[in-house]
C-alpha cells in the first residue's frame, strides 16, 4: 500500500461525501466536486475519515490509491476552505481589474487581454498590481494562475512580468564590454 494512502482523510462538519458507482462527489459550503471511481482502488467512509485502499497488491493499485487519497484531500479542503494563488504584476503600467467573470489585464501590449475565467473561478484585485485566484478546485485554480502568468512571464534581465507571489525571480547580469 502507497505510504500517502495509509492516512485516512479527515471528513470536516459540512463537508458531504456520497459515493456513485462512477464517481466519488464531494460537497460543501464551496461547492461541489466529483472524482472518477477507479476499479482498483476502493474508497469507504468510516467515522467521518475516508480510507483508501488498493484491491490488489499490483504496483499500478499502489500508485493509484495514494493518487486518489491526495486527490480526496484536495476536494475536502478545497469544498471547504477553498484554494487561492496570489498573482504579482511588476513593471510600468501593468495593472489587473476584476469585472464580474472577467479579468481585465494591461501588460505592455498594444491591446488590453480580456481573461474570462472558468466556472467556479474568482478573481479579486485587492491593488492595481495584484491578482487573487480563488476556487474550490486545486488543480483549476493554479491552471488559471498558470495561464494567467503565460501572458506575460517574469523576463530575467529586469524581472517585469507576472509572477506568483512566493516565486523568487533570478536577475542576470547585464553584458559586459
Amino acid at each position: 500500500m502507497s505510504r500517502i494512502a495509509k492516512h485516512p482523510v479527515v471528513v470536516p462538519a459540512g463537508v458531504d461525501v456520497k459515493f456513485s458507482p462512477e464517481a466519488i462527489i464531494v460537497k460543501g459550503k464551496n461547492g461541489e466536486l466529483s472524482l472518477h471511481q477507479h476499479a482498483e482502488v476502493n474508497v469507504a467512509l468510516t467515522d467521518g475519515q475516508l480510507v483508501v485502499t488498493a484491491n490488489d497488491n499490483s504496483s499500478k493499485a499502489n500508485a493509484l490509491s495514494g493518487t486518489v487519497r491526495a486527490l480526496l484531500h484536495n476536494m475536502v479542503v478545497g469544498v471547504s476552505s477553498g484554494f487561492e494563488k496570489k498573482l504579482q504584476l511588476i513593471g510600468v503600467g501593468y495593472r489587473a481589474q476584476a469585472q464580474g467573470k472577467v479579468l481585465n489585464l494591461s501588460l505592455g501590449y498594444s491591446h488590453p487581454i480580456n481573461y474570462e475565467l472558468p466556472e467556479g473561478i474568482t478573481a479579486t484585485t485587492p491593488s492595481a498590481t495584484e491578482v487573487i485566484i480563488a476556487g474550490a478546485d486545486k488543480q483549476v485554480v493554479g491552471q488559471v494562475a498558470a495561464e494567467i502568468r503565460g501572458f506575460r512571464p517574469p523576463e530575467p534581465y529586469k524581472g517585469k512580468g507576472v509572477r506568483y507571489a512566493d516565486e523568487r525571480v533570478v536577475i542576470k547580469e547585464t553584458k559586459k564590454k
